[in-house]
């Protein structure tokens, strides 16, 4: 077992004796569901699928379809029609709340069932059947393999889903949901009922991280603006009123569903899942926020830590025949265009008059337009004559 491997195992072990919250009642699918299921695995940039527990067993996805459903919307539809149509403020009230905005009729977001409801009515189809097989197709795509509705769990959904069907109806009645109201609940309902493993959520958390492609595949999944887009509603409202708290604790957008599946995003870093059944009295799984958040705090996963590798990017300084060769690699953005200016700085005033200072970022990561300007821009200020490599 490799060092990061038994690093989940043992934050697996550690929550195990845990056993507070129920499986969901409303549900009699899901309320048969196995209490004790423990699993939790870890995507990174490679592509390497690290998992532990229960990590090949099946269950629905549940709301953590929402975040991938909205991003194929906004793949489709763009942000300001996506937007017209839901909000994205936190809600501060339960996922199922019957609650839309004065006026207008949109639902606070797209992570609370009624925003939901919204989204999947902006997936194009002529019907339920081919709506869902976009949506099974964008998810399989995310996932980097085949998934499939359980088709059990979703008649137990449409059989108990009175109260989406109303928030369904109020939508309509304000022109949120156009055509009929049951294709657009029935495709909700089919979504939520899709198979997955915990190893599948943390593939698909990890191609959110990485700006929409798949690291497992290669293939992009969304634009990086949309992956964007859904990390940053995610960040707010992913775990509905328990956002404040979770980004608080744990600090990285989320997701959770009532079959005991929680995703987080690490972005640029990996992608995290866990799945166990027992809720908590928001719906989030007791033992998945646990993991996660002794994870967060051992592996500094929180947004809001600070990350020297931003204000500092990877740099060597090279002597040659024509002078000397500052190297960049990993990402500059403003933070780190200071720190280049000094050290370029120091390299010029140590020259010799008439020597070249080389600027090579071919090997930068990524390179914010910016950041380049300022730096060409403290090129022309500069005694010493310094060039970009080409």
């Amino acid at each position: 077992m490799d060092p990061i491997t038994a690093l989940l195992h043992e934050a697996l072990e550690d929550v195990r004796p845990q056993t507070g919250g129920a499986t969901a009642d409303y549900i009699p699918q899901l309320a048969a569901a196995d209490p004790d299921r423990l699993a939790l695995a870890v995507v990174g940039p490679r592509g390497r699928v690290r998992a532990v527990g229960d990590a090949d067993h099946e269950f629905t996805i549940q709301s953590i379809s929402k975040p991938f459903v909205l991003a194929l919307a906004l793949a489709d539809r763009g942000r300001d029609e996506v937007m017209r149509r839901v909000g994205a403020e936190p809600s501060g009230e339960p996922f199922n709340a019957i609650s839309l905005e004065a006026g207008t009729g949109r639902p606070a977001n797209p992570m609370v069932n009624a925003g939901a409801i919204a989204t999947s009515g902006l997936i194009p189809g002529g019907g339920v059947d081919e709506r869902t097989a976009r949506i099974v197709d964008g998810l399989s795509a995310f996932a980097g393999r085949s998934l499939w509705v359980d088709e059990q769990v979703y008649a137990s959904e449409s059989a108990t889903g009175d109260r989406n069907r109303a928030l369904a109806h109020l939508l309509r009645s304000h022109g949120i949901i156009d055509g009929p109201v049951d294709t657009a609940v029935e495709t909700y309902f089919r979504q939520c009922s899709v198979l997955v493993t915990v190893r599948d959520l943390a593939v698909m958390s990890a191609t959110l991280a990485f700006g929409g492609v798949n690291p497992v595949n290669g293939d992009r999944v969304v634009p990086e603006p949309v992956a964007r887009d859904v990390l940053s509603i995610m960040t707010s409202c992913g775990m509905y009123d328990y956002s404040g708290e979770w980004l608080l604790r744990v600090g990285l957008p989320a997701k959770s569903g009532v079959s005991g599946g929680l995703l987080a995003v690490a972005p640029s870093q990996f992608g995290v899942a866990a799945f166990s059944p027992r809720l908590d009295e928001h719906g989030n799984s007791v033992r998945g926020i646990a993991l996660l958040e002794a994870l967060s705090e051992r592996f500094g996963m929180h947004l809001l830590e600070p990350h020297d590798s931003v204000a500092v990017p990877a740099f060597t300084v090279e002597d040659t025949d024509r002078g000397r060769v500052l190297r960049l690699s990993g990402e500059l953005g403003l933070a780190g265009m200071e720190r280049v200016v000094a050290v370029l700085r120091e390299v010029a005033e140590a020259m010799p008059d008439g020597a070249e200072v080389t600027v090579d970022a071919r090997a930068l990561g990524r390179a914010h337009d910016a950041a380049l300007v300022a730096l060409r821009t403290e090129f022309e200020q500069m005694p010493h004559s310094i060039r970009l490599a080409d």
